[in-house]
């Protein structure tokens, strides 16, 4: 199997350019991969899967009946990112944060961006995640989203554009991990001779920054990870990441509440967590402050987190971000708290609320992707030039009946990335999810979560949908890109 065949069909193509010459900086893995003997490269695919296997990469399908658990599908060929275009992507992602923080505090404090006529009262209050609870509430340090997943595509012409914010419990991260590693056993030489940079560290530093943002009172820091159980489609991830930091997994029926003080139960009795990184929304939280017949939560655990007895990543409430209508305002919102223009554009978006925005909605819903503001997963969005005529007038209808839940946005043609289909390489549309941690100081992790749409022509990557994945190496350096 190699490159001598395979046809760019007219796309952007991340690997080679218009006339099939492999780009510059990335000719390295191309002159690789072209030289294995043939059968290698399959045979090292199979190699890999068997490892991703073993490892017991999987996630879960809500609602299939076909078995719930499944191996994520990989894909040996990774996406290359140049050192200079992601100095470009990790500012821009560091100052997207850093605003988005300082919007969420207003929010639940002194809401000058609404008083200053920036973004309508109404359009913040009856977002989805927005919480009336957590009003007045004052994370360590102020920081609210610790955690950020923030999904990046690439147009035909190149430019990269931020696609949405997940701001809440971000999952994926476990799959960069676990994909560099197989990667970095599968084409060793290619990997030390682009200079790749490190992923690996991305455990030691969400460790140190659940550190950063523990109470004043943490004398001898205690972590806990808590997750919804075995049957949640991240379980995988939380169990990985836990076992990473060397910290405990837990339920919320492992921990309870005693005078505004959360502690884990252990054999040895009842032990103090100081920092607890959720991996479940905040409805489920609290049984006394959000749902009341939640099972998940721990009664009482907002009254600690209120008196900062405790530290909740991320904080409740930060899914007022996540709405996508909310998104459409990050430039202003950038420019409001930082005075800056913003460094990566959002995809062009219209605004189903505003009269004259919807009317054009409406009149060219052919050519546009509309979403419902807070679905996630692929589900719920209407890609208009894929559509039929049904699927079109039905969504007007929707529209029409909830202006204020939907947006629509300008389609892309994504960039594609060489994947191997049955037992060839051709081109599948992908986006990236860089993951973002936010302490003391932002860190964004060098590469992230390369998802990729494997059947031919589609634009939906997740992996509920169909979607694989790949390792994104980001070069350390021009040098070394250049000299490989």
């Amino acid at each position: 199997m190699n490159f001598n065949s395979y046809d760019t069909e007219g796309f952007y193509d991340e690997l080679f350019l218009a006339d099939g010459s492999p780009r510059e900086k990335f000719r390295r893995l191309v002159d690789r991969i072209n030289s294995l003997p043939e059968g290698d490269f399959e045979r090292r695919q199979r190699a890999a899967e068997r490892n991703l296997m073993h490892m017991g990469i999987t996630f879960n399908v809500y609602g299939d009946d076909r078995g719930q658990e499944k191996i994520l599908p990989f894909d040996l060929v990774p996406r290359l990112v140049t050192a200079e275009e992601w100095e470009w992507i990790d500012r821009g992602l560091r100052q997207r944060i850093h605003a988005l923080n300082l919007f969420i505090d207003d929010i639940y404090h002194d809401r000058k961006i609404i008083k200053d006529g920036v973004i309508p009262e109404d359009i913040i209050l009856s977002a989805q995640g927005f919480r009336q609870q957590c009003i007045g509430l004052n994370p360590p340090q102020g920081v609210w989203c610790h955690v950020t997943g923030t999904d990046l595509v690439r147009d035909s012409d190149g430019q990269i554009y931020v696609l949405e914010d997940n701001l809440r419990v971000p999952s994926g991260v476990s799959y960069v991990l676990q994909n560099r590693a197989v990667l970095k056993q599968t084409f060793p030489r290619v990997f030390r001779g682009l200079g790749v940079r490190q992923v690996a560290d991305y455990p030691g530093r969400l460790l140190a920054m659940l550190a950063d943002v523990a109470p004043p009172d943490c004398e001898r820091l205690q972590v806990a990870v808590v997750t919804p159980g075995p049957f949640n489609s991240a379980y995988f991830e939380h169990s990985f990441l836990a076992q990473q930091m060397g910290v405990e997994l837990v339920e919320g029926r492992d921990l309870v509440v005693e005078n505004d003080t959360v502690y884990m139960r252990t054999t040895a009795g009842l032990e103090r967590v100081h920092v607890i990184y959720r991996r479940i929304d905040d409805d489920f939280l609290d049984p006394r402050v959000f749902r009341p017949d939640s099972l998940l939560g721990v009664p009482g655990i907002m009254g600690a987190y209120r008196k900062n007895r405790v530290t909740l990543v991320n904080a409740p409430g930060t899914g007022v971000a996540d709405d996508k209508v909310i998104y459409a305002y990050v430039p202003q919102i950038i420019r409001y708290y930082l005075g800056e223009d913003i460094v990566i554009p959002n995809v062009p978006t219209y605004m189903c609320w505003d009269e004259q925005q919807r009317q054009h909605v409406l009149a060219n819903i052919e050519r546009l992707v509309v979403k419902p503001a807070n679905e996630s997963g692929g589900y719920g969005l209407l890609i208009g030039p894929h559509a039929s005529a049904r699927e079109h007038e039905e969504f007007r209808r929707r529209v029409r009946a909830n202006s204020r839940n939907y947006i629509a946005q300008t389609t892309l043609s994504l960039s594609r990335v060489p994947t191997v289909v049955d037992g060839r390489f051709e081109g599948r549309h992908v986006d990236l999810r860089p993951f973002i941690l936010c302490g003391r100081k932002i860190f964004v992790l060098p590469g992230g979560l390369t998802r990729v749409a494997l059947r031919k022509g589609s634009l939906v990557v997740n992996s509920s949908q169909g979607g694989g994945s790949k390792d994104t190496w980001v070069l350390a350096s021009a040098k070394a890109g250049a000299a490989a």
